[in-house]
């Protein structure tokens, strides 16, 4: 009866609690792993990866997934936006980065409407099946992106060949 009353979380990861299940586009999704992104010696935000089957690779795998962010601290749009595209830059050679780029702009729009990332926010990346949604602390931001191949680079960002942070890449995938 005990294990009732206690909340749905799997991981704390630098004060946040990271729930072991998530929902979107009705699908049931797991916590594959979570770790915290750190730039220099700054913690930068904690982030969790969901998908219908975490033992599956979270990039080819089908299916909803969601790339769960909470802000350690402030980072300006412009900045939180060009990080991701580095990222997705460092993971693609140029001709398939170029066929990203025009989406890679619609979410620096998205990012811009915010502002700022501010610390304590909670930014979703979801991939619903059909299209990328922003969700800032559980509310759609801006207009959905198209393109499951936009959704695949996001992923590399954190879990390519070149990822931005290699622990954190092993934290996303529950240590494997």
């Amino acid at each position: 009866m005990l294990a009732l009353a206690l909340p749905a979380w799997a991981a704390e990861v630098a004060g946040v609690r990271i729930d072991d299940k998530t929902r979107v586009a009705n699908a049931e999704l797991t916590l594959t792993g979570a770790g915290v992104r750190k730039r220099l010696f700054f913690e930068v935000y904690a982030i969790g990866l969901y998908v219908r089957d975490a033992k599956a690779d979270a990039i080819a795998q089908t299916g909803p997934k969601r790339v769960s962010i909470h802000m350690l601290r402030d980072v300006g749009a412009d900045q939180f936006s060009e990080a991701l595209a580095e990222g997705m830059r460092a993971n693609h050679p140029e001709a398939e980065y170029k066929a990203l780029e025009a989406r890679v702009k619609e979410l620096s729009s998205v990012m811009a409407e915010l502002k700022e990332a501010r610390k304590g926010m909670a930014i979703a990346l979801d991939w619903n099946g059909k299209e990328t949604q922003v969700v800032v602390d559980g509310k759609p931001v801006g207009k959905p992106i198209a393109g499951e191949d936009f959704y695949r680079a996001l992923l590399r960002i954190w879990l390519g060949e070149k990822p931005v942070q290699d622990d954190l890449k092993k934290a996303l995938l529950g240590g494997r």
